[in-house]
């Protein structure tokens, strides 16, 4: 029996509750639209099921080691360039490394903390809802950024949010100290994170790779790591 509820487990992945109300209003209106038509019921019961595979919170395993910088979403791995951060952070004003991390709509979108660390500002900036695959998203959407400091050196993280995406969750506040992995928020529905290093951390991953959130090791902020090639197969 305790095989078969370990293997039930491992099927229906935990929920974040801030998909609750979500799932209860697409649940209402399934039972509605069963009514009126049942083809409709249906279509209902999918985006039932859809809503609650989106707020999924699967657990993560961290790997943890002074310098390392994990990955704070899931998703695709849409760009990596040198950029001055955003004006309002308490950040150099001068260009650093930034990683992002696009999110699509099936995308888990919990966010977690790249680094271990004590938030030295959290900052909300309304804005527009472009596409957050473009590099323009960065100055012109939405966004919440939060400076994270670690080891004497200060990283960026930005939540942005995207075209669909109405809606950047904090589960945190300043002073708060995160662990690596550790959840400090979420946004709905497909959206982007940016990641703001320094110039001299090794970049560990590629163009296009799909990272996963407080497990893919994104950077090396102490270069004990030498680069990685990496190929499209």
């Amino acid at each position: 029996m305790s095989d078969i509820l370990d293997s039930m487990r491992r099927i229906f992945v935990p929920i974040h509750k801030e998909g609750y109300p979500f799932i209860l209003i697409a649940l209402a209106a399934t039972i509605v639209l069963g009514f009126l038509w049942s083809p409709l019921g249906w279509i209902g019961t999918i985006l039932t099921v859809w809503v609650c595979y989106f707020f999924r919170d699967p657990p993560r395993v961290t790997p943890i080691r002074d310098g390392l910088v994990v990955s704070p979403a899931d998703g695709k791995v849409s760009l990596i360039t040198t950029a001055v951060p955003p004006a309002e952070l308490d950040l150099p004003s001068e260009p650093m490394t930034r990683i992002s991390v696009f999110m699509n709509v099936f995308d888990c979108h919990v966010n977690r903390s790249p680094v271990a660390g004590r938030i030295t500002q959290i900052l909300y900036t309304p804005g527009l809802f472009l596409n957050a695959e473009l590099d323009k998203a960065s100055e012109d959407n939405e966004r919440n950024a939060l400076v994270i400091e670690t080891g004497g050196t200060k990283i960026g993280v930005v939540q942005i949010a995207g075209l669909v995406a109405r809606r950047i969750v904090s589960f945190v506040k300043e002073g708060d100290s995160l662990s690596p992995g550790e959840r400090f928020g979420l946004i709905r529905f497909g959206s982007r994170l940016d990641i703001y290093v320094p110039l001299s951390t090794q970049v560990l991953v590629g163009l296009g790779q799909t990272a996963v959130a407080g497990e893919t090791v994104l950077a090396d902020l102490s270069a004990k790591e030498p680069a990685r090639q990496h190929r499209v197969g």
